[in-house]
């Protein structure tokens, strides 16, 4: 894999990642005990002296904040004169600066650096489709909603904008993408965790029940995107060629699809030395779907909900449309599209929102 293929996808920047998503770091918070756990096993000893973890698809590093001081309190606990380095790592597009402004408290988020002893921050230059750190670095790896963007975009999508209205041919063509690169992260974690080391890893799936963000009963949020850009075909604000180009290069995975390289012993995974010890699926309510259950308020519903969406697929859709454009018609269609997407919700906000359906696993390396 080349660097440009593990770089097509770029968060919101400036530190707006984390002021718009509440329902990430409730994930993360949600599955801070699982880590915990996952760090007690890790055989540290108060004669331990080194400690490194890694957050990998880290965007600005807001949401984590938290677990990460929970993480380094409870080393600190086991291993008291213990030397802690915390690497953030995601995509070469990844706004760094507004990760560094994050940790040295330049925003309103309250950051672990200066307040746990002796642990410092550094930064991957690399991506989480290739190898971030040398063999054997790292006693913990952390990933939270990251792992579902794909390394690469294997075909767009014929009418929809997401593999989960996929059919036939293009939902196989994304499900084999999607394998090839759950197994090729895996391998780089297997060369970057040292023997006894632990993987805590927060993945988007499809559960038990066919439940996927944005589809736990109430309207699918994809087939909104799907309609909104079909809508904007039918009216001739975009062509045939840029609505397919709308396509999300994600992939949702079920339970069985990340079990399997992790519990087949002929795996390349397994032999590697990989075990999955367990893995559940968990729903974490949107924040802004519940508020708006609590207070009746559509208009500041609609103001929360429709912001954390784009934080995370403005850059594709954006991209979509014909670069020979003038920025200034890219930029209108792309407020146009979001702003059709707030008038649904303020026009009928029942049944809107974006619960979070994951997996959560914890995965050692033997």
């Amino acid at each position: 894999m080349t660097s440009k293929q593990a770089d097509n996808v770029t968060m919101s920047g400036g530190g707006v990642y984390s002021l718009a998503t509440r329902g990430a770091k409730d994930v993360i918070d949600a599955a801070t005990p699982r880590v915990l756990e996952a760090v007690n096993q890790l055989g540290l000893s108060p004669a331990s002296e080194r400690f490194t973890m890694a957050d990998m698809g880290c965007a600005d590093g807001g949401t984590s904040l938290d677990m990460v001081r929970g993480v380094l309190g409870r080393v600190r606990e086991l291993s008291p004169a213990v030397q802690s380095t915390v690497i953030y790592a995601d995509q070469p597009g990844n706004d760094y600066n507004a990760l560094v402004g994050i940790l040295h408290g330049r925003t309103r988020f309250h950051s672990w650096l200066g307040e746990i002893e002796q642990a410092w921050p550094v930064f991957s230059g690399s991506s989480f489709y290739l190898q971030c750190v040398p063999d054997g670095m790292l006693d913990l790896a952390f990933s939270a909603t990251a792992m579902h963007w794909l390394s690469t975009l294997p075909c767009n999508i014929t009418g929809h904008v997401h593999m989960v209205g996929a059919t036939d041919g293009e939902a196989e063509t994304f499900a084999n993408q999607g394998r090839r690169d759950w197994e090729s992260i895996l391998m780089l974690r297997a060369r970057e965790l040292r023997p006894g080391g632990r993987m805590v890893l927060v993945n988007f799936c499809r559960d038990e029940s066919g439940r996927y963000l944005g589809n736990t009963g109430g309207v699918n949020m994809f087939d909104t995107f799907n309609r909104i850009w079909q809508s904007f075909l039918a009216d001739g604000r975009i062509r045939e060629d840029e609505y397919h180009r709308m396509t999300l290069p994600q992939y949702y995975r079920t339970m069985e699809e990340f079990s399997e390289p992790l519990v087949d012993p002929d795996s390349a995974c397994h032999r590697a030395g990989l075990r999955l010890d367990s893995i559940e699926t968990r729903v974490v309510p949107c924040p802004y779907a519940e508020q708006f259950r609590r207070d009746g308020d559509v208009g500041t519903f609609a103001d929360g909900l429709i912001p954390t969406v784009r934080s995370w697929n403005q850059s594709i859709f954006a991209a979509g449309l014909d670069p020979a454009r003038p920025a200034e018609e890219r930029a209108g269609l792309i407020e146009e599209f979001y702003g059709a997407y707030h008038r649904l919700v303020l026009d009928d906000p029942r049944g809107h929102g974006m619960d979070y359906v994951h997996a959560h696993m914890t995965i050692s390396r033997v």
